[in-house]
């Protein structure tokens, strides 16, 4: 089994140690994984230790978000040298932002007519790899916890029962802080060109990430992404349905791309979502084919 997108503590909407991730995976029988953080590499040396005691094979990975037609992505790398210093100054770039973006966030919160602080938003967040970056997540976390809001109309369908409520924090991330939501802070992310060189220049493959989740009914812009040189596409994903997996497969076809398969597992951020939850059912031999060009960094 092959699950090629995950998160550590080291994103900001992360658990698990990348030791814990490992463990995890050998327990699912995973025998191929990878760590893609959001944008940062600091998981791969500890990751690659625990998978060579594991006896699973380990692929580096990142998740880079970057821009394309003035709508936010993530592009995948995958087999990059993840020692190169490009990888730390993207990381950099990200938390210089944080906290601007973080106190903005705060402000348009507390807009909604909720009672949060900065101290609150600090005790959060205190153990995270990225204290100054405030999360829709951890917003989410704090509020759905606080006594005085049980009933409040905003977060009803996140409890239990609700709508939402399958993965209530990302949830209302994804209804409140992402692009065109009310408290959504802009922050600079590369142009998806610049972030598809970056990964070539340092030996790695470039892979659209869940694509189905960030097109969002701009399907037609797919063609061009895909001239921009990408080199494969993640068509299995916990977040698309089988007509989806099926135009994404076709698309991928049609181009010469592989395909990957990843559940994007969080853990507390998306309790809904486990590891192997990509809707993959290819038997192992044959996905390795769809992936030859990638696998070959590892096997």
């Amino acid at each position: 089994m092959i699950d090629l997108h995950m998160h550590s503590y080291y994103s900001n909407d992360g658990e698990f140690s990348p030791s814990e991730l490992v463990k995890k995976c050998a327990d699912q029988d995973i025998t191929i994984m990878s760590i893609t953080d959001h944008n940062t590499v600091h998981a791969t040396d500890e990751a690659l230790k625990a998978a060579r005691t594991a006896g699973i094979a380990y692929l580096p990975g990142i998740e880079i978000d970057c821009t394309y037609e003035n709508t936010n992505f993530h592009m995948l790398g995958y087999g990059i040298r993840w020692q190169a210093r490009i990888f730390d100054e993207i990381e950099k770039s990200v938390r210089r932002q944080g906290q601007t973006t973080s106190f903005y966030m705060l402000k348009k919160t507390r807009e909604l007519c909720f009672d949060v602080t900065e101290n609150d938003m600090e005790k959060i967040a205190a153990d995270s790899y990225w204290p100054e970056t405030w999360t829709g997540e951890m917003f989410a976390e704090f509020l759905l916890s606080q006594p005085q809001y049980a009933d409040h109309p905003l977060l009803q369908p996140y409890r239990a029962g609700g709508a939402r409520s399958d993965n209530p924090y990302v949830n209302f991330y994804w209804d409140y802080y992402s692009q065109g939501k009310p408290c959504y802070a802009e922050m600079y992310y590369p142009a998806m060109e610049q972030i598809i060189e970056i990964i070539h220049e340092n030996g790695g493959l470039a892979v659209l990430a869940h694509p189905h989740i960030n097109l969002k009914g701009r399907w037609d812009l797919l063609g061009d992404i895909i001239n921009l040189g990408i080199d494969g596409i993640e068509a299995y994903s916990s977040y698309h349905s089988q007509a989806q997996i099926n135009e994404t497969l076709t698309a991928a076809r049609q181009h010469g791309l592989f395909v990957t398969c990843g559940s994007d597992f969080h853990g507390k951020t998306k309790p809904s979502i486990g590891l192997r939850q990509h809707g993959c059912t290819l038997p192992g031999e044959q996905m390795e084919k769809q992936l030859k060009r990638l696998l070959e960094k590892v096997l």
